[in-house]
């Protein structure tokens, strides 16, 4: 069932208090976000851009994709 951006945005604002975290340097922006659209549905997924100097924060609903977003371009 495809959700519609209002839906996403509602079902991730239900896990982000609980979320896993990866902070990944600005440089890398791009392909992190290719990785995730990738290997996660958009609502699994948020960027928090700038949340420290040369610094993005990508958050995720479930550990096993932050393990392995982590290996690949975590800090």
């Amino acid at each position: 069932m495809k959700m519609t951006p209002q839906e996403i945005f509602e079902y991730k604002q239900k896990w982000k208090p609980r979320c896993f975290d990866v902070q990944v340097h600005s440089d890398k922006e791009r392909e992190a976000i290719k990785w995730c659209k990738n290997f996660c549905e958009k609502e699994e997924w948020n960027l928090l851009t700038w949340s420290d100097v040369y610094e993005h924060t990508f958050l995720f609903e479930q550990a096993i994709h932050a393990q392995a977003f982590g290996r690949e371009f975590g800090l």
